[in-house]
């Protein structure tokens, strides 16, 4: 298990981070530190309200369907909200071949780390049936957002991913019963 620090929050207004958000797809090769990354995982699916467990994004009748996992040149990990901390997966760096499954896309491997949102559908299909699709999909939206605007807040850089290969990604993160939804690449731009 890996700690995180509790986030740091930056005097960014959302505003300005709105404003300075782009797309970029060159990273240099320099590591986040557990600080960065503690901020950009809770404001993907952080605590925010502890008496009641409510998230950084809205999550439909709160099923929280998400599941993060982080890549990173030291292994996979899965993020932990409830402890605000990382669980190893594998110990081995996955970006080049998490890029490979996004149809070659190399700029994934050069990232300092590489967030994939995944979705256990069931948790959210429980409650609302056929219509839990489209509120998964889009509480993947919110969180993506806020993943974007934090990078930004840190002085990151990252990039929506969707065009991946499901079943490539499935079999090496090894996933049971979530589903790929979204890939993105952060750390310093080049």
């Amino acid at each position: 298990m890996v700690n995180l620090p509790a986030p740091d929050f930056t005097d960014a207004s959302i505003e300005g981070c709105i404003q300075k958000r782009r797309s970029v797809r060159g990273y240099r090769d320099k590591e986040l530190t557990l600080g960065q990354m503690s901020n950009i995982l809770w404001a993907a699916q952080g605590i925010t309200e502890q008496t009641r467990g409510f998230r950084a994004v809205p999550s439909a009748g709160a099923t929280y369907p998400l599941e993060i996992f982080v890549a990173k040149k030291d292994g996979l990990y899965r993020y932990l909200p409830g402890s605000h901390t990382l669980k190893r997966e594998a110990g081995k760096d996955l970006r080049k071949d998490i890029a490979r499954a996004a149809l070659g896309q190399g700029f994934i491997s050069e990232a300092g780390m590489v967030v994939l949102i995944t979705a256990v559908f069931e948790r959210t299909a429980l409650r609302y049936g056929d219509r839990a699709v489209r509120y998964v999909h889009i509480e993947a939206g919110h969180c993506a957002q806020n993943i974007h605007l934090e990078a930004v807040a840190l002085g990151l850089g990252s990039v929506p991913v969707g065009a991946f290969r499901d079943g490539e990604l499935i079999k090496l993160l090894q996933l049971k019963q979530e589903e790929p939804l979204y890939i993105i690449p952060v750390g310093y731009p080049d």
